[in-house]
């Protein structure tokens, strides 16, 4: 059986042997299996002849093992010309492939140039200008001024690719104006010369060049280029001019008005829907841009609502009389039903209270024979729904009730907070300023009380209302030069028209540096002046106070002051008309503009 089997094993495996030598390519591979496979057939021949062995009948296999046995000598030797054989070195065949092609080099970035080159647009506003100059100055070489926009790598201008600055803009008339506010659709009329209302309206050149950008080139030959230190002085010259300038080169003697909204000086501005803003960035290659955009550190407006301060100046309130009893006929913050929101809005809101709150003050009476005045500690609450900050107490009435009453009402103010100046507990407390810093503004309030009586006066050992002094003009120099801007106000003679000595006191403080002086004694309103670089206003009448004798005496003004980035920039006047004895609520425009008028022609800023 074994025999048979590996005849028949030994027979396929030549027929194979004999296949392989016709084919060069499998040779190499199959040598070593031809090799194990003959040694296999040795090995099992001899186990045959072990199991056959000393059996006479088996020899004949003996000699075909031999037979096997050379015919494995003769593979091992030369003499297999089917086992020998050349080998043919294999070619592997190439697949057809589509070719690769040569990978593309990255560009050679353009190497950074040593100094950049950085070009200002003619439309760019003077304090954007000045931003970019310090800033270069302090780069020291790496960044240049071009004066050629086609010599520059980087250039800044309106509406650059990479946006960086929203500018505001205001549209504004002299202060004696008695316009309150522009329609966009009258503003285009104007800016393309088909108003007839409007006689003249100036700009700087680069404030035109800005705003063409937004509004579309001016076909008006009414709009007029004007260097900016000329704007004031062209403005108020020519009358029915308006003037259209940066919001943060605003100033006391324009007036801004409205357009579409609130104006640029009131909180609840919104600059996404005003049609006076232009934005300017930076445009050329963009590794310059993002280089530039780093190094100029540029604003992103030049009204940031946290740089701003609003104070609200108002004149007397006397809660005694007629007024405190209509506070006790209808409910106790009743005079402030119509302009309670005005009062709200600044970030300090000033009363001047001459009256103190005095537990024993008797029931009101409207007709109240004697001018000895009381309120009751009630009425404090009037002051506390309109959000006062700072109470003046240059007042001639705080002691009427002594004192003890004067002290009680001091406590009353300091237990909620609220800042008082002009008056104190003795006199060296009543010369003390009330300082603010709010948004960058540090802001000094100062007053005091010329016409007396004496017994209205603080002493060394009493409280009282702050006599005027030398010493506080001195006090505001000093503030001046700690970077204050001072508020002054004084309780002056009563009268209907400034004369000069009144004139001279209120000028005296506008020397010493005050930006502001006010004065808060006059019972009926009185005129502006603008001397020395300060806003003085010699009367606001009252605010709350039960006089309607006569119509200037109904008649009130509330002076709404901005300070932006250190400075006074905007007044603004509120106006109300009282009713009722206790209750003032706003003008009508009729009213307002007739009322302005007048004040403006007291002020002899308007023909007689």
């Amino acid at each position: 059986m074994y025999i048979r089997r590996g005849r028949r094993d030994w027979g396929a495996d030549h027929i194979f042997a004999n296949h392989v030598a016709k084919v060069p390519s499998l040779q190499a591979s199959v040598k070593p299996y031809l090799l194990t496979r003959s040694l296999w057939l040795m090995f099992s021949w001899h186990g045959i002849i072990n199991a056959v062995r000393g059996t006479p009948r088996h020899l004949p296999s003996i000699w075909l093992l031999i037979l096997n046995a050379a015919l494995l000598g003769a593979l091992l030797g030369s003499c297999s010309r089917w086992l020998t054989f050349p080998v043919t070195p294999t070619v592997t065949a190439l697949q057809a492939t589509t070719p690769s092609p040569t990978p593309s080099q990255p560009p050679t970035p353009t190497p950074t140039p040593a100094v950049i080159s950085l070009w200002i647009a003619p439309s760019v506003p003077r304090g954007l200008r000045e931003h970019i100059q310090f800033a270069v100055d302090a780069l020291g070489g790496e960044l240049e001024l071009s004066t050629t926009e086609q010599g520059a790598q980087v250039r800044f201008e309106a509406n650059g690719e990479r946006v960086t600055t929203d500018w505001i803009y205001a549209l504004a008339a002299p202060f004696a104006s008695t316009e309150e506010s522009l329609s966009p659709d009258r503003l285009m009329a104007i800016w393309q010369g088909s108003d007839p209302g409007v006689s003249e309206i100036f700009l700087a050149p680069e404030t035109l060049l800005a705003l063409e950008a937004v509004l579309g080139d001016s076909a008006s030959a009414r709009v007029h280029a004007a260097p900016a230190s000329n704007l004031l002085a062209v403005s108020w010259s020519t009358s029915g001019s308006l003037t259209i300038l940066p919001f943060d080169e605003l100033e006391p003697r324009l007036k801004v008005l409205a357009v579409e909204g609130p104006s640029p000086i009131r909180k609840s501005f919104d600059p996404a829907h005003y049609p006076l803003r232009a934005e300017f960035g930076l445009s050329g290659e963009n590794g310059l841009v993002d280089r530039v955009v780093d190094w100029l550190d540029l604003p992103a407006t030049n009204r940031d609502p946290e740089r701003m301060t609003v104070v609200m100046l108002t004149g007397v309130t006397a809660l005694t009389r007629a007024i405190a009893w209509q506070m006790e006929r209808y409910w106790i913050t009743y005079p402030a039903g119509q302009i309670g929101e005005w009062l709200l809005e600044p970030d300090f809101t000033h009363v001047s209270n001459e009256v103190s709150f005095y537990d024993e003050c008797s029931y009101p009476d409207p007709s109240l024979p004697n001018l000895v005045f009381c309120s009751d500690p009630r009425y404090i609450e009037l002051l506390d729904t309109i959000d006062v900050d700072l109470v003046e107490l240059t007042g001639n009435h705080g002691k009427d009730y002594g004192s003890q009453a004067f002290l009680e009402t001091l406590a009353d103010y300091d237990e909620r907070g609220w800042l008082t100046f002009g008056g104190g507990e003795n006199l060296a407390d009543s010369h003390l300023p009330a300082l603010v810093e709010h948004n960058g503004n540090k802001l000094a309030f100062l007053g005091c009380n010329l016409v007396g009586p004496p017994k209205a006066w603080a002493t060394d050992d009493e409280p009282g209302a702050a006599p005027c002094s030398d010493e506080l003009f001195d006090e505001i120099t000093e503030l001046v030069e700690r970077g204050y801007q001072v508020i002054f106000t004084y309780q002056w003679g009563e009268g209907g028209i400034p004369n000069e000595l009144m004139r001279a006191g209120f000028r005296k403080a506008a020397d010493a540096g005050a930006v502001i002086v006010s004065g808060s004694q006059a019972h009926q309103p009185l005129g502006f002046e603008f001397y020395n670089g300060s806003l003085i206003h010699y009367g606001l009448g009252n605010l709350f106070f039960d006089q309607m004798q006569s119509l200037p005496l109904r008649q009130e003004m509330l002076d709404r002051h901005v300070f932006y980035d250190g400075r006074l920039i905007s007044t603004e006047i509120l106006t109300a008309l009282l009713e009722n004895y206790a209750q003032p609520r706003p003008m009508t425009a009729d009213e307002r503009s007739a009322f302005l008028t007048g004040i403006f022609r007291a002020s002899g800023w308007l023909p007689r």
